[in-house]
């Protein structure tokens, strides 16, 4: 079976285990039903996940030009302490940026390589946890916008980390973590704005991953440089698909490419 499409981050269900589907625009794939199989990626060329069209992709699936002006690129995704529909003011687009912003946000734990901090759209619960190959996480704060969680995430980053450690996510090399504790700890650090919405009494979200076989030194699959790879899946975990071989190819940040999937 051979298959076409342009990559963008798998779409999940939340079940035992975590379900991955990869969409293209007229098909799309159940990897977990790949699981044991042979499977070869070929890159085919870029398509910009804003303009279509085949330019080398900068950030986040899009290519440079679009990154720096589509609204779904603004500084506010990746640092939501510079939201500010809240106060009316638009970054690019502000009917766009209150869509998003102006809705109820968690920050989190997660636990993947270590204990650490996020934040996410309530919407978006357990989803992030999962891209995030998270295998414990725990609601701490939910609060009416993305502001707020923005600056009770930096608070708390004095304290606790806001970093994946990729490789030791995927060798699985984790610690089970009381994600009660840490949460009732880090109360006490929690800005004065956001205070009031802190969760009294919840219990954590444990997540599994469909992995036969977790890879000992993982290495990142560079399709781009490579332009075709061919190996037995055994294993998707966060956005990763790994392989017998321990390449590991991260879907996520190869959003934009199309690329052919031969399955033998």
């Amino acid at each position: 079976m051979t298959y076409q499409g342009v990559l963008t981050k798998m779409e999940t269900e939340f079940f035992s285990p975590i379900q991955y589907y990869l969409i293209f625009k007229n098909d799309f794939l159940n990897m977990n039903q790949l699981l044991n199989k042979n499977i070869t990626i070929q890159f085919v060329k870029y398509q910009c996940l804003n303009c279509g069209l085949d330019k080398p992709i900068f950030r986040q699936g899009f290519d440079k030009q679009c990154f720096y002006d589509v609204a779904k690129a603004g500084d506010w995704i990746m640092r939501p302490e510079l939201s500010t529909a809240h106060l009316d003011k638009e970054d690019r687009d502000l009917e766009y940026e209150k869509k998003v912003q102006l809705q109820p946000h968690i920050v989190y734990l997660a636990n993947s390589s270590n204990v650490k901090v996020g934040v996410t759209r309530k919407s978006q619960v357990p989803t992030r946890w999962i891209d995030q190959g998270a295998h414990e996480a725990i609601e701490i704060v939910e609060v009416p916008n993305r502001y707020l969680a923005g600056i009770t995430e930096l608070a708390l980053k004095d304290y606790v980390g806001d970093k994946t450690n990729w490789r030791k996510m995927l060798k699985n090399d984790i610690e089970d973590e009381n994600l009660v504790e840490w949460r009732d700890r880090l109360k006490q650090y929690i800005p004065d704005e956001a205070a009031a919405y802190f969760i009294e009494s919840n219990t954590e979200t444990n997540l599994e991953f469909p992995v036969i076989k977790y890879p000992e030194k993982p290495k990142s699959l560079n399709i781009k440089k490579e332009q075709q790879y061919s190996g037995k899946l055994v294993g998707i975990k966060g956005q990763y698909l790994i392989f017998e071989d321990e390449t590991v190819f991260n879907i996520r940040a190869n959003e934009g490419l199309v690329v052919n999937i031969f399955i033998n």
